[in-house]
């Protein structure tokens, strides 16, 4: 990945889910989100921006604890769910942060776009 020079506008992983709800929680709201849902209808916003805030958050564990070849695989999971909220946040124009979805060119990570997303999106969650 190449690394964006818009990431430093974005909140870091430390303050993007410091109020977040513990990994195995997420889990199981991803889980049951995507069990729950009939078939044929499409998954709303808020479970894509879950799962990639959980994938990246799970992707950062395992490079902290481990070596770059055995994090690779979460790494990538990360990256692929990280582009999915960024194409459904470009489609549907639910970007709540400064950084927009597709402003990164190819090869260039949206992680830190999703820990944007997610900070606004607890925040608001949490003043409601």
């Amino acid at each position: 990945m190449i690394p964006d020079p818009n990431a430093a506008m974005c909140p870091s992983p430390a303050s993007a889910y410091a109020d977040a709800p513990r990994i195995t929680r997420e889990i199981s709201w991803v889980a049951g989100a995507a069990a729950d849902r009939e078939f044929g209808v499409p998954m709303g916003r808020e479970f894509w921006l879950r799962k990639a805030a959980l994938l990246d958050r799970i992707a950062l564990d395992q490079v902290e604890k481990h070596a770059p070849e055995v994090a690779a695989a979460a790494v990538e999971t990360a990256e692929e769910a990280a582009g999915r909220l960024a194409d459904f946040d470009h489609t549907h124009y639910t970007t709540r942060g400064p950084i927009k979805p597709l402003l990164n060119p190819p090869g260039r990570s949206y992680r830190p776009y999703v820990r944007q997303e997610y900070l606004a999106w607890l925040k608001a969650r949490t003043d409601s």
